[in-house]
């Protein structure tokens, strides 16, 4: 099973009447997600790529129920749209804005916690369990690098999940779900949220984590694997080794100061818990197989 979306989970867009949105629809219905109404205040009555177009959410949820939503609206209309969806009542959300406030960022963190819901973003990629379904956007020669299989990946960086994808595929191994929890300092959902549902996951086999300097995702990784809470094999990469202490460096939230957040403090933190880390992109793959020999 996928441990987001799937095949079957219904979906409602929200801001995706625009060029871009519009595009990435576009995309994720081709790959066969489950779209079944869009969302533009005043441009109820039109169709989007034969999905209608409904004022509110609400209106949407009368007319057919979704389960996901996927944004694509601006930064500064994030959280509001968050709320509309989480207040009709749909608990897994992707936004792909770039830039949120940080308060807001932080309201809508409180406000998924509260709902019981999982927020996913912003800054992100988005989600996708290949063959199945797509909330994102993820490149159209996906078919090439994201291709079914049993290893889960996170990820707060979305070129170098391009990379190391490409290399778990090399390695010969597929993605059972991939979550793009984003760069920014206060994502709405953590990677440790996330690996209790690869762990109850049967068509998960083990689990890949891209991670960079910054925070302490990586950090809430490694408590979980050593209390033994999670026990399938993980293999990370965490970019970022050679940056500067106090220094952001293109994400929001990759910022090292002094020992806290450092690479080399995560690489610590993951191999102690029993995690292999590699070095560099392609070891992700090999190591892989020595976990799965």
């Amino acid at each position: 099973m996928s441990i987001f979306v799937d095949e079957t989970t219904p979906i409602v867009l929200q801001g995706a009447t625009g060029s871009e949105g519009s595009f990435w629809a576009k995309h994720m219905i081709e790959l066969g997600s489950n779209v079944v109404s869009a969302v533009t205040p005043g441009k109820e009555g039109q169709e989007l790529h034969g999905v209608p177009v409904y004022h509110s959410v609400r209106r949407a949820q009368a007319a057919r129920e979704a389960e996901a939503a996927m944004l694509f609206v601006p930064p500064r209309f994030a959280r509001d749209a968050v709320f509309e969806a989480l207040d009709a009542g749909i608990r897994r959300v992707v936004t792909i804005a770039d830039g949120i406030p940080l308060q807001d960022q932080v309201q809508i963190r409180a406000a998924a916690r509260a709902a019981g819901a999982q927020v996913v973003g912003g800054n992100t990629s988005g989600v996708i369990s290949p063959g199945k379904s797509m909330l994102g956007m993820f490149p159209y020669w996906i078919e090439r690098v994201y291709r079914p299989g049993t290893v889960g990946i996170m990820t707060r960086s979305g070129s170098l999940t391009n990379e190391v994808t490409a290399w778990v595929v090399a390695a010969g191994f597929g993605v059972s779900t991939l979550v793009g929890v984003g760069g920014d300092l206060v994502p709405g959902s953590r990677f440790a949220e996330f690996l209790p549902a690869y762990e109850t996951d049967d068509e998960t086999e083990a689990v890949v984590i891209v991670g960079e300097l910054g925070g302490s995702m990586e950090e809430e990784v490694a408590e979980l694997v050593a209390r033994g809470e999670f026990t399938k094999p993980v293999v990370a990469f965490l970019g970022g080794r050679t940056a500067p202490s106090g220094t952001r460096m293109g994400h929001a939230g990759a910022i090292a100061t002094g020992s806290s957040g450092t690479v080399a403090a995560k690489v610590a933190a993951l191999e102690k818990a029993g995690a292999l880390v590699a070095d560099r992109p392609r070891r992700v793959g090999e190591l892989l197989r020595s976990v799965a020999a």
